[in-house]
């Protein structure tokens, strides 16, 4: 990627969807420039088409209209197969609801990612990840023998194991009490910060918004600078 490129580039893009009636707009007129290293919330009520900003910035779904470029390449018309292969080591997310692979432990969910794409030291790089994350003795554990709090710790260290440029995070501490929330956070921009990575987070907590640099309003799928 060209280090004179914003990581993160949105220009005029909607969104429309299909329904019953006709057609839903959830998106329209969306500028949007992230520079490296930056940290943004996007924040607004639900159903405002925050996620599916996100959703849109990271790739993992397209446009209506509009031109969207991450981590230098013009993501607009590719498709699935191409938008992962750009996001594959360049791109970590964080959801809200932790997408564990049940099956896997924390130990092989961290790993994953890498294994994807054939790195040969993915056990070691896991588990000092985990470890950073504060479960280095967890890392047998299956997601139902963790909690919470810890499900979401194993979520960022597989996001971060890849060592991205760029992390998405979709109301990260959403499903979390007020302390797991809190120690979430902090390990999330403790991360953002050693790393130097571009973070974009949805978010309902007025908190965890202020810890970023810059935060944007989203109101009836349009944009608003706070």
């Amino acid at each position: 990627m060209n280090q004179q490129t914003s990581p993160i580039r949105a220009e005029n893009v909607g969104k429309t969807v299909p329904v019953a009636s006709g057609s839903l707009r959830i998106l329209q007129d969306i500028d949007l420039k992230v520079e490296a290293a930056e940290t943004l919330a996007i924040v607004g009520a639900s159903g405002s088409g925050k996620s599916t900003l996100l959703g849109l910035l990271a790739g993992l779904d397209r446009p209506s209209e509009g031109r969207i470029r991450l981590a230098g390449y013009d993501i607009t018309t590719l498709d699935e197969d191409s938008r992962a292969s750009i996001r594959a080591g360049r791109v970590g997310f964080v959801f809200q609801s932790f997408q564990l692979l049940p099956n896997l432990t924390a130990l092989e969910n961290v790993s994953l990612p890498l294994e994807i794409t054939g790195a040969d030291d993915a056990g070691p790089r896991a588990t000092e990840i985990l470890e950073r994350v504060g479960l280095g003795e967890r890392v047998t554990h299956y997601p139902l023998q963790l909690s919470g709090g810890e499900q979401q710790r194993v979520a960022i260290a597989r996001a971060f194991v890849t060592r991205p440029d760029i992390l998405f995070a979709d109301e990260p501490t959403g499903n979390l009490d007020t302390e797991n929330g809190r120690r979430v956070a902090d390990l999330l921009f403790a991360l953002n910060a050693e790393h130097g990575t571009t973070l974009v987070l949805v978010t309902h907590d007025a908190e965890l918004a202020g810890r970023c640099g810059r935060c944007v309003n989203m109101e009836a799928g349009r944009l608003y600078s706070s």
